[in-house]
């Protein structure tokens, strides 16, 4: 089997949010300021270990099926959906918003491609599932310790 020039696409796309997912939260983990900041520092490197983990899996699905992934900086750079991440420090605060809207982007383009890639390559999609679940995961994980109930 051989991906097709769109499924191929549609892999690439999703390739290319979570190459951009990672850089923007390691720029998060580095410019962290503020209460609570260990234990977000430290999540922040957690969800960066599960995206680029995802990176890897897809990339490697990409060539299993001859398609050759591009994860250069500047195809990164000039691909992604993805809003750049702020310059300078960043509070906790800021940061846990921005990176759950960012977590939110990369499946909502997941979700996007997600039936013509189940229609083209079941498997290709069963990974897909995988990388839903973890970064919806993430998310609610990583919101949930800002919100405040009454």
């Amino acid at each position: 089997f051989v991906a097709s020039p769109v499924l191929a696409a549609d892999l690439q796309a999703v390739l290319v949010e979570l190459l951009e997912l990672q850089g923007q939260g390691k720029q998060a983990h580095w410019n962290l300021v503020g209460p609570h900041f260990r234990s977000v520092h430290l999540e922040l490197d957690e969800i960066v270990d599960a995206v680029r983990e995802h990176a890897d899996t897809v990339a490697e699905r990409m060539r299993a099926l001859n398609a050759v992934p591009d994860g250069r900086t500047r195809t990164v750079a000039n691909t992604t959906t993805l809003t750049s991440f702020p310059e300078g420090e960043v509070s906790v605060e800021k940061a846990v918003a921005v990176i759950a809207e960012r977590l939110g982007s990369v499946v909502a383009v997941i979700r996007r491609v997600h039936d013509d890639v189940d229609a083209a390559d079941p498997t290709s999609a069963d990974i897909l599932h995988s990388v839903l679940e973890s970064l919806e995961k993430q998310r609610w994980m990583f919101t949930a310790q800002l919100r405040h109930v009454s």
